[in-house]
């Protein structure tokens, strides 16, 4: 199994990490600023609903759940753009440790 570039392995988990604060933040957003900022929100409806109790009830649930499968998608293509093959890890993990 050929070494990675430490070079190549830096920008990988650079672009990764860079994503993952996008959804944190992404995620602080929806979970505590709207609570945060309740009360001016009331006044906005969404789907007849007061804003900050559609998201509340429904528009986090649903936000998590779409950040869910972007970080999926988008850590496919990441891996993709490394050169990070799923069926030759899978492959090299179905081995024991002794044939490595």
């Amino acid at each position: 199994m050929k070494k990675i570039d430490k070079k190549v392995a830096d920008a990988y988990f650079r672009e990764k990490n860079r994503y993952m604060v996008i959804y944190f933040t992404i995620w602080f957003l929806v979970s505590y600023v709207v609570v945060a900022f309740a009360d001016s929100l009331t006044e906005i409806q969404f789907l007849g609903f007061p804003f900050h109790y559609f998201m509340g009830a429904l528009g986090a649930l649903f936000t998590f759940i779409v950040l869910l499968f972007v970080n999926a998608i988008v850590g496919d293509k990441i891996d993709k753009k490394y050169g990070i093959d799923d069926a030759r890890n899978k492959e090299i993990g179905a081995k024991n440790m002794i044939e490595h």
